[in-house]
């Protein structure tokens, strides 16, 4: 017993601990259920597809897998057009029409100037193209900014802002849901100026940008998501060649099934080679049919001595959207007539144009087409014969001449149309976007896009030549080459610095570029990085070795350079007694190596590949070879498990004069590391190690030792805006969207006191109105209604929304009786039938139950009576409530109410559920039995009961019948196990199984 109570004793003591336990988790679970069900509202992510002349918005949602959106005109393009007034603002399709009322105040392509200073060729291109539009100067940035008037003054950042945040209410409105997460598509030739500048404007949007991602790369991803299947082992080229509004890029991508670590075979795709042209499109095609038409209409009117249509910015707002409208017809038509009614003084233009005058016109245009092959199949280092497809995107590749030209330079049989031309893109990105999202998954999709422009590291130190004579030598050591993966981490160490100096990050090689793109690229060079502390960091440490200054770069999924950190690190030898070590710390440090968590030289030299910084520059744009000197290691191409990686081979020459030193140490360390390694696997072999040895081994540790670096950026292509600035931006772009809210409010205020005065106006006369209303108060209403209807002509301009609310909310509370009595009357018809019927059949089923028998009745008396009590009181208050009802006149306040009729309903049918509800859940009493043994009723089925059994004359059921002997076929082999059933009728079934047996024999035995 004292056993048992300790035992009991134990196992309380042991559930009150697991108690608070069991509470903490469930507590724990019910918070985390919370936030799930708090961020189920946000899940949804965005896509924007950014294109020169429109957009195009795609959201992922649960339950919406990869959708357009729809804009307010039920369009899955919109225009990316902004129209900015002084006091409201107009997107999309709206601002297109006004771009003929207020072309200046229109702004379109405003893309063109992200990351441009004010001397770039394409900012003089822009006013070429749009005169109408004044462009300020920013002193600070060197930039441009758009002068709408005085007071109104906007830089492209903060247009393409005002644009983001429109796609987003769209992309909101859409999905029902807040959305804040988004991934935005730039060309690809955008350097990292303009990339910054996107990521500025998404930020005052009050976006979150995933990514910024390549247009070319979004098309080729939608392209192989859609075709997972066809990818397979073997290398796919297909080159896309994407001709849109503002520009022409041509790509070539790479699909096959790679192997990964975490999901086995997966898709990847792969950019291979990259051409465009920044300036062919289709808005250059009707920027050239703009001028002949402006050229048609003053050679019509040629001596009216009349201003030049040029000069008249609605006339050629108007002749560009004829153009637009031209050019898209003659992809289909030999030619077409132009016609604009009233052009300009009210003078009407009509002139036929057709597709060979429109070639001629873009003869120039169509001999560049080719060149964007030409440059991607030359950054690939392919040639036509690998290309197995060439498919068409953008909406100028319509025009039959430049697929005429691009057909003949592809030397193919056809151009691919198998793909969405105007959705690929975003319909990529958004596959990007919820790949990126926490809240999704996908199957996994390798995309490894290409560095476009090479980035390179140059920094200039003093050499020694000859004893006492020096020089300064200057270096350049490539970061990123052309046409290498990103995203990407770098790490680049300087070994000859011990004290503060200062590199140069600048972009290199461009001599793929032509004079004309070079010019419109703008600056070079990207940063200088002055460090500060590198000094000091060698006083601080002076007993250790200096392992160089370690600059981290990192090239994100968004192509935007960066420079994380920047480190001095040292390294010694520290000796440690094998007493002091513990077995925890051996067991640790085991565990680190494992993991590659250690110090080691091994672990270092396997986490990354470390190059050596050499003394004569390698050859510019050239890729980082094994061999080479230069301190440069992939941080994310890291090799754990090879742990017989071999070392660099050593330079030649005078290159690796300095660098000797690092690299027999490292060497050295790396085979003092080893020679251990080798003496540990002869001792397990049986050999066994001396003792002095076996002590140095356990003796000797390398501690290392890492010191922040100051660092000072200073941008050299373009400042960015600071935070400051950033934040007025964004409360700029703030004020805007809440001054557009009232806007619409005040609006939406004013036409429903409109529609009220109307609507309440035209009821006055209609046949239910005036029964129930006198001729009195008609007119009270109607003199009312008009006195407010001239108040909002008169003075409902200058009204503000709460006037305009406190209006409507007076002749709503003056009609409220009015409108009351004709609502009643139609519902009375509808709710009485309801309430007879629902009487009618409470009573029958009042009846019945009381003619159950008293041994089957399962309702007590109270019941039925409290029933039949509540049917006598309904039938007694409607009675009554018409008979009231049909004394009142029309023009009262009835008392027969339909909110009176569903509460008796309710409560009567509250009465009937609670009876139908027992009489289902009560189990039937069991019925005793006769003298002769038989049922007082026959079974209801024969499967219930059995087979009936007819007995023999002179045999009573007493009698027991003659036991049949047992077959062989019954006994089951041992092994043979029963299935076994997990359902609520597994039970049921085992038990009856012998009775089925039982009656089997009774059966046998007649």
């Amino acid at each position: 017993m004292g056993t048992v109570a300790l035992v009991r004793g134990t196992m309380t003591a042991t559930v009150r601990r697991q108690r608070p336990r069991r509470l903490a988790c469930w507590a724990l679970m019910a918070v985390l259920l919370a936030d799930q069900l708090a961020l189920s509202d946000t899940l949804a992510v965005m896509s924007v597809d950014l294109g020169s002349e429109s957009m195009k918005v795609a959201i992922v949602k649960p339950g919406v897998p990869m959708e357009i959106v729809l804009n307010k005109e039920s369009r899955r393009k919109t225009p990316v057009i902004v129209t900015l007034k002084e006091n409201e603002r107009f997107f999309g399709d709206s601002a297109a029409s006004m771009a003929i009322k207020s072309p200046k105040a229109t702004l379109r392509y405003f893309q063109h100037l992200l990351g441009k200073q004010e001397d770039n060729p394409h900012v003089a291109l822009y006013r070429a193209r749009f005169p109408e539009h004044e462009l300020g100067f920013d002193p600070q940035r060197q930039t441009v900014y758009f002068q709408i008037s005085p007071q109104l003054q906007f830089s492209p950042e903060e247009v393409l802002g005002m644009v983001l945040n429109y796609s987003r209410s769209l992309a909101e409105d859409f999905a029902e849901q807040p959305i804040k997460d988004a991934v935005i598509t730039v060309p690809a030739f955008f350097n990292q100026a303009e990339r910054r500048a996107v990521l500025q404007a998404a930020r005052m949007a009050g976006l979150k940008v995933l990514q910024l991602i390549n247009d070319n790369t979004a098309t080729a991803l939608s392209y192989g998501v859609f075709r997972r299947k066809d990818i397979n082992t073997t290398a796919q080229n297909i080159m896309f060649y994407d001709m849109g509004s503002g520009s022409t890029v041509c790509t070539i991508v790479t699909y096959q099934t790679v192997k990964t670590k975490e999901a086995g075979m997966q898709p990847q795709l792969q950019i291979r080679g990259v051409g465009f042209d920044r300036t062919l499109g289709g808005l250059e095609m009707e920027l050239r049919l703009r001028e002949h038409l402006a050229g048609l209409f003053n050679e019509q009117r040629k001596g009216q001595r009349v201003k030049d249509v040029r000069e008249n910015p609605r006339a050629m707002a108007k002749l560009l959207r004829e153009a637009n409208r031209l050019k898209t017809v003659l992809s289909a038509n030999a030619d077409h007539m132009a016609q604009i009614e009233g052009l300009m003084d009210d003078v009407d233009f009509k002139a036929k144009v057709t597709r060979v005058e429109f070639e001629e016109l873009c003869a120039d245009l169509f001999e560049r087409v080719a060149r964007p092959v030409q440059q991607a199949l030359q950054s690939a280092e392919m040639n036509l014969d690998e290309i197995e497809q060439v498919i068409l995107v953008g909406g100028a590749t319509r025009v039959p001449k430049v697929q005429e030209v691009l057909l003949k330079a592809v030397g193919k049989e056809e151009l691919g149309k198998n793909i969405n031309a105007d959705e690929a893109a975003a319909m990529g990105a958004v596959y990007q976007a919820a790949a990126l999202s926490k809240a999704f998954k996908v199957k996994p999709f390798i995309v490894r896009d290409a560095v476009i422009y090479p980035i390179l590291v140059e920094f200039t130190r003093e050499v020694e030549e000859e004893p006492g004579v020096h020089s300064l030598k200057h270096n350049r050591r490539v970061l990123f080459s052309r046409m290498g993966p990103y995203p990407q981490r770098k790490v680049i160490t300087f070994n000859r610095y011990s004290h503060d100096f200062n590199f140069h990050v600048n972009y290199g090689d461009l001599g793929f570029l032509g004079p004309k793109d070079l010019r419109v690229f703008g600056s070079q060079n990207l940063t200088t990085v002055k460090l500060k502390g590198v000094g000091e960091s060698f006083k601080k440490y002076p007993d250790y070795e200096s392992k160089g200054i370690k600059a981290h770069f990192n090239l994100d999924e968004s192509g935007v350079l960066s420079l994380d950190r920047v480190e001095s690190v040292f390294e010694t030898l520290v000796e440690d007694s094998p007493e002091e070590e513990s077995t925890l710390t051996k067991l640790g440090n085991t565990i680190s190596s494992l993991f590659g968590g250690g110090t080691t030289p091994d672990t270092k030299e396997n986490g990354t590949d470390t190059i050596q910084e050499e003394e004569e520059s390698p050859a510019e744009g050239s890729k980082d070879e094994p061999g080479e000197q230069v301190e440069l290691k992939e941080e994310t191409e890291a090799p754990v498990e090879d742990t017989s990686q071999p070392s660099p081979p050593e330079p030649k020459g005078d290159a690796a004069a300095d660098g000797e030193k690092a690299t027999d140490k490292e060497n050295g360390g790396k085979s003092e590391a080893q020679k251990p390694n080798e003496k540990g696997e002869a001792e397990s072999e049986g050999i066994p190690l001396a003792p002095e040895e076996e002590k140095k081994q356990k003796s000797a540790r390398k501690q290392r030792m890492i010191e922040e670096v100051g660092v000072e950026l200073v941008v050299l292509d373009l400042p960015d805006l600071s935070e400051d600035e950033l934040a007025q931006s964004a409360q700029k772009l703030q004020d805007l969207t809440v001054r557009d809210l009232e806007k619409q409010e005040r609006e939406k205020a004013a036409n429903s006191l409109e529609a009220f005065i109307f609507e309440t106006q035209d009821k006055l006369y209609q046949p239910e109105y005036q029964e129930v209303s006198t001729t009195e108060q008609r007119e009270e209403i109607s003199g009312k209604l008009s006195a407010a209807s001239t108040w909002l002509e008169d003075e409902g301009f200058g009204a503000t929304t709460v006037m305009l609310k406190e209006k409507l909310a007076e002749l709503r509370k003056l009609c409220q009786g009015l409108f009351f009595r004709v609502e009643e009357r139609k519902k009375w018809p509808e709710r009485l039938s309801a309430l007879d019927s629902l009487l009618n059949h409470s009573s029958m089923f009042l009846k019945g139950a009381r003619l159950i028998p008293e041994m089957d009745q399962i309702f007590t008396e109270v019941e039925m009576t409290t029933l039949e009590k509540v049917i006598n009181e309904t039938w007694a208050w409607k009675n009554a409530t018409m008979a009231e009802q049909a004394k009142l006149p029309t023009t009262e306040k009835p008392v027969l109410l339909s909110k009176d009729i569903e509460a008796k309903m309710m409560a009567l049918d509250r009465e009937v559920q609670y009876l139908l509800n027992k009489a289902k859940f009560t189990k039937p009493r069991p019925r005793p039995k006769d003298k002769n043994g038989t049922r007082a009723e026959p079974p209801l089925n024969a499967s219930e009961q059995g087979e009936k059994v007819i007995r023999p004359p002179g045999r009573t059921e007493d009698a027991k019948p003659i036991s049949e002997p047992e077959k062989e076929t019954r006994s089951e082999p041992a092994d043979t196990e029963p299935l076994e059933l997990e359902g609520p009728g597994a039970e049921s079934e085992q038990k009856e199984e012998p009775t089925e047996q039982k009656r089997t024999l009774k059966n046998d035995e007649l």
